[in-house]
């Protein structure tokens, strides 16, 4: 039988649309749905965009954003939040002002700066914003590499340097500190960090060279969210989102002449027996 609809756990979204479905709020909510978790999304922007590139970006005013999460907060309660694109300094007040009001406790940032074909997701004045305003608030922050280097000013080459970059973030007031390991080609596992504010863990799975990764870090942070919706413990829904992001990069998809999107379908389709 079906599970009571009141027992479904509820995620919020705090994201960008992406037109061609494999990033941004699409890739967050086919997420939260192959984890078992009902979706929710506050827009912040639009973008026209395909695996070939971004071809414009119209970010939304922040009393709209505001207006969205104020819909969500005072009806539809979420167990956990994710922010994606955030796109300006103004933006990224009004989503920490409401966090703090709602006291959504269980928030995973992605700090989404550069979409894969180069162009820019967060101004560059919004990333101090960023990081005094909403890395304080959060559960969790999930960066790449490149990321991690803009969020706190130092150059990442060994994991040495990534466990550093950790405890810069943590220090900011995060609770658990992912800097992930794809950018790091030289390395023949994509290692993860994990840094919970006492110890480091590392998460290794192996390499898949593919260009359909549009969409990774949308997608792995969402099935954190997901998990955290779910009460798993925060290592669990790192090590969840880990096997949910790497069967959707190995089941491509091969859509489109570029940076093609992961499958989302993948997870679920593998634990089923589907493969």
């Amino acid at each position: 039988m079906p599970a009571p609809a009141k027992s479904i756990p509820r995620a919020l979204t705090i994201a960008g649309s992406d037109s061609g479905g494999g990033a941004g709020i699409q890739a967050d909510l086919k997420t939260f749905q192959e984890l078992g978790v009902y979706g929710m999304s506050a827009l912040t922007a639009i973008t026209a965009q395909n695996t070939l590139g971004v071809q414009g970006v119209y970010p939304l005013e922040p009393e709209a954003v505001a207006a969205q999460l104020e819909s969500v907060g005072t009806d539809l309660p979420p167990a956990a939040v994710k922010t994606g694109m955030l796109f300006s300094g103004r933006i990224i007040g009004e989503v920490a002002a409401k966090a703090e009001v709602f006291e959504w406790r269980r928030l995973v940032v992605d700090p989404v700066m550069i979409a894969k074909g180069g162009s820019a997701l967060l101004l560059e004045e919004a990333v101090d914003t960023l990081r005094r305003r909403l890395l304080p608030l959060a559960e969790v922050v999930t960066p790449n590499l490149p990321e991690a280097e803009a969020l706190t000013g130092r150059t990442i080459r060994s994991l040495p340097d990534r466990e550093a970059a950790a405890r810069q973030l943590a220090d900011l007031g995060v609770r658990c500190v992912v800097i992930k390991g794809g950018h790091d080609e030289a390395q023949e596992a994509a290692v993860d960090l994990v840094f919970d504010g006492q110890r480091f863990t590392y998460l290794e799975s192996p390499r898949v060279f593919t260009p359909h990764t549009h969409g990774t870090g949308c997608t792995f942070s969402a099935a954190v969210a997901a998990g955290l919706a779910q009460n798993l413990p925060l290592l669990d829904a790192v090590r969840l989102a880990k096997a949910f992001i790497q069967a959707a990069i190995e089941d491509s998809l091969g859509f489109g002449g570029g940076h093609g999107p992961t499958n989302h379908f993948a997870y679920r389709r593998r634990k089923e027996g589907l493969r």
